[in-house]
């Protein structure tokens, strides 16, 4: 029986129970893992697979959920005077899980992740009561409402942000990068089962690239792309072309317990750190593979890359800068143009998120053009909130049409 077949035979009470009984697992699985998280931090022991273990269902099964209840069983009800203030308030909701999140992948310290989690798991808990007990019982009673049918739209659409493919016809305007880049995903698809997997992740790289500091929820979806391109051929080797007047390693970055969000944007951090002729250990839990790719996309001819340890269990590769690497621009006196992030055409709901992924992505001395259509003035104080002495901000044009601002992770961090 298909889910089509579900919407018509499904009467709203069972469609209502179904709803609900989804909603407990996915409070009872946040749950359990807020505690396991918790306790470790709390025993002093190594919390960091746990945190892992958080923030990959938050990302891969809460928040595409929530997108997709947004687009199915929220749109319908805001349409109802009496419940629009309610959904609005867990659209909201949405947005805080999200930031939060996002903040909880980059926390550092146990204590910290302790905390966001707890929060998460709280947030999360009165966002479920609040749906079940204030949205979902109105529409279920209404005879007009075909909640089955919504059901059904939901489980497709959260099956369609689970898949990273976008589904434009139920979300709105078409994202054209977005749309660009999946119809690019599928020809590097396709161009790989023609047996050209090498010049598949070349191309796919070369998009994460270009998106990873104008778009950086779409670099993302283009680093898992470029895993699943490398699984398929894991068999197969793919050309590399290491040098070997690497130089000697220093520092050694073990990323193994680091939630996979961080790990490519914490090794590109230590890579801009070296200065030519030094060079780190990156020890993995798989076949870096991908990563070499964004580097060649990210560094052509200015990396080194030498396999030290190939698997099955560890993966230790010696990254390093070469002794006659080009300086950097801070170096050599040359400005290079910073690269624009313009924000306009974005949903002001998501407009400060991507800003501040876009900053705390920046190597210190780095720095980029946030173009807006209003004065970004309360940015400013939240970047006084959040980074307080860390960050720069120079007006280049203001208004009326358009607004300007170069925004810099400092190089040396104010003192207080």
């Amino acid at each position: 029986m298909t889910k089509e077949d579900v919407a018509v035979t499904t009467p709203p009470a069972a469609a209502y129970q179904a709803i609900l009984a989804h909603h407990r697992v996915l409070e009872e699985n946040v749950a359990r893992r807020v505690a396991a998280l918790t306790e470790a931090v709390a025993s002093g022991g190594r919390h960091e697979v746990a945190l892992a273990d958080l923030i990959s269902y938050v990302a891969s099964e809460v928040l595409p959920h929530a997108m997709a209840e947004e687009h199915s069983i929220y749109a319908v009800a805001a349409a109802r005077p009496e419940l629009a203030g309610t959904v609005g308030a867990m659209v909201e909701e949405h947005r805080s899980l999200a930031s939060m999140a996002e903040e909880l992948a980059k926390s550092t310290g146990g204590a910290r992740a302790a905390e966001l989690a707890r929060t998460i798991g709280e947030v999360f808990a009165a966002h479920v009561t609040k749906e079940n007990e204030r949205l979902l019982p109105p529409l279920a009673a209404d005879e007009g409402t075909d909640l089955a049918q919504l059901v059904v739209q939901m489980h497709r659409l959260t099956e369609a942000a689970q898949r990273e493919t976008p589904a434009h016809d139920d979300l709105g305007a078409p994202d054209p990068e977005e749309g660009t880049l999946a119809l690019l995903l599928e020809a590097t698809a396709a161009l790989s089962s023609a047996g050209e997997t090498d010049h598949a992740c070349r191309l796919v790289a070369s998009a994460w690239s270009v998106l990873r500091m104008p778009r950086p929820e779409l670099a993302v979806r283009t680093t898992a792309a470029l895993h699943r391109l490398v699984r398929q051929i894991a068999s197969a080797p793919v050309a590399m072309t290491p040098r070997r007047d690497a130089p000697a390693t220093g520092e050694v970055l073990d990323v193994r317990l680091l939630a996979p969000a961080q790990r490519h944007e914490r090794i590109f951090d230590t890579y801009r750190t070296l200065a030519p002729g030094e060079a780190f250990t990156l020890v993995n839990d798989h076949d870096p593979k991908p990563l070499h790719y964004q580097f060649e996309a990210e560094h052509a001819g200015g990396f080194t890359w030498d396999a030290l340890e190939a698997g099955p269990e560890v993966w230790r590769v010696a990254i390093g800068k070469p002794a006659d690497a080009p300086a950097s621009a801070a170096d050599s006196g040359v400005e290079v143009p910073l690269p624009e992030l313009d924000v306009r055409r974005l949903v002001h709901g998501r407009r400060h998120e991507i800003i501040f992924a876009t900053y705390e992505g920046l190597a210190p001395g780095e720095g980029f053009v946030l173009v807006n259509d209003h004065d970004p003035q309360p940015l400013r104080y939240q970047f006084d909130a959040v980074h307080p002495g860390r960050y720069t901000w120079d007006y280049l044009e203001r208004g009326p049409a358009a607004w300007r601002v170069r925004i810099g992770r400092m190089a040396v961090v104010a003192t207080q």
